[in-house]
């Protein structure tokens, strides 16, 4: 398993990858907050594709991204869920507030 990180490969192009758990989550949630609000474009992307595994924390990390994109004004779309995630987002009732691309 490879260390949790969110990072911007481009102007508003994020990926999320690595395992999101309890332990990892705090850290990743201030850093995705940061990219985020201070971002210098409008529409952003996150990427998934490269999440290893994924508790509840990594659906509470989307949710909390889709709220700060709103708040600072930029538009989010998220590609590349994980299965695990996309079932835990379906059981929870989550789907439809998640901006999937």
């Amino acid at each position: 398993m490879s260390q949790a990180t969110i990072i911007e490969r481009a102007p508003g192009q994020l990926q999320l990858a690595g395992v999101l758990d309890y332990r990892t989550g705090p850290g990743l949630r201030e850093q995705g907050a940061r990219l985020i609000t201070g971002c210098s474009v409008k529409r952003l992307a996150l990427d998934c594709a490269a999440v290893e595994k994924s508790s509840s924390v990594g659906l509470s990390l989307l949710l909390a991204f889709t709220r700060d994109a709103c708040e600072s004004g930029h538009e989010l779309s998220i590609s590349g869920l994980p299965e695990d995630m996309r079932q835990i987002a379906q059981v929870s009732g989550l789907l439809e507030l998640l901006p999937l691309a």
